[in-house]
């Protein structure tokens, strides 16, 4: 987190507008490594099992090939969207991979099952942060819950959700995938305040990347917090996952908190 340095965990978050405090009516969460923990090692067996599928499908090229292609494609188009923030489809960067091999007719449904047998290897590696569930129900019912992820395949998402028996919590879920706008683009977070009916002063977020989440909420006029857990995922250097790069604009959180418990009673008092 170069360039970042968090507030001390009991800094209290403060709602002030003209006449004293606001109450928070809605509070929003990142998904993955917020709510759901996913260990980084997921990328490469995940992208195997890809590759394995496809190459049951007359798609002859080696892993290696393969591995290469995407992660060029992948980058790519990362990069090509470091302004727009677009957000396209997980299909679309196995589609262009091939095409990059060589393999310009190859199905969408083909494509389609492969980024399936992506998302159910890569769900092997998600587990439930043990204090998720104790959180989301002593929440649930006294604020407006919801989710706002970047991820590319939406259907993950979904899958994620249903195993782990979070969907009931919330009233909005907003991925990037299906909105074609990821975190920290106004967008995105605009989605679920309309969706909620909310104004962003009465609303908190809570996420683990600093340069997605924290910018994005506090350009929106969201209090923003800061979950940074010793062993988080998001600190791992080696890491396949892509991280959006540092901007130019520097927003500190309103709090830093190490576990999802710290939240009921902190926003009691606000």
């Amino acid at each position: 987190m170069a360039g970042f340095r968090a507030k001390p965990s009991y800094i209290r978050l403060k709602l002030t507008v003209k006449g004293g405090n606001m109450k928070v009516e809605a509070v929003l969460f990142d998904l993955f490594d917020t709510l759901l923990l996913v260990n980084p090692e997921f990328y490469m067996p995940s992208l195997r099992k890809l590759h394995r599928y496809l190459a049951e499908h007359e798609v002859n090229a080696s892993f290696e090939d393969f591995t290469r292609a995407y992660f060029e494609v992948r980058d790519r188009l990362y990069e090509e969207t470091i302004e727009s923030l677009e957000e396209p489809h997980f299909t679309t960067r196995i589609s262009q991979t091939l095409q990059k091999l060589g393999y310009n007719s190859v199905s969408e449904d083909i494509i389609s099952e492969a980024a399936t047998v992506f998302s159910e290897e890569m769900t092997r590696y998600i587990s439930l942060d043990k204090e998720t569930v104790s959180t989301l129900t002593a929440l649930h019912g006294k604020y407006k819950l919801g989710v706002i992820t970047n991820s590319p395949f939406p259907e993950n998402v979904r899958n994620a959700l249903d195993k782990f028996h979070l969907k009931m919590f919330f009233d909005t879920v907003i991925i990037s995938g299906e909105v074609n706008k990821r975190k920290p683009s106004k967008e995105i977070f605009q989605k679920a305040l309309k969706t909620l009916n909310i104004d962003p002063s009465r609303t908190v977020f809570i996420g683990d990347t600093p340069n997605a989440d924290i910018i994005g909420a506090k350009n929106m006029g969201i209090k923003a917090i800061l979950i940074k857990r010793d062993s988080s995922p998001s600190n791992n250097s080696e890491s396949l996952v892509w991280r959006e790069p540092d901007g130019n604009i520097r927003f500190e959180p309103d709090i830093v908190i190490s576990h999802l418990s710290e939240l009921p009673n902190m926003l009691e008092k606000y």
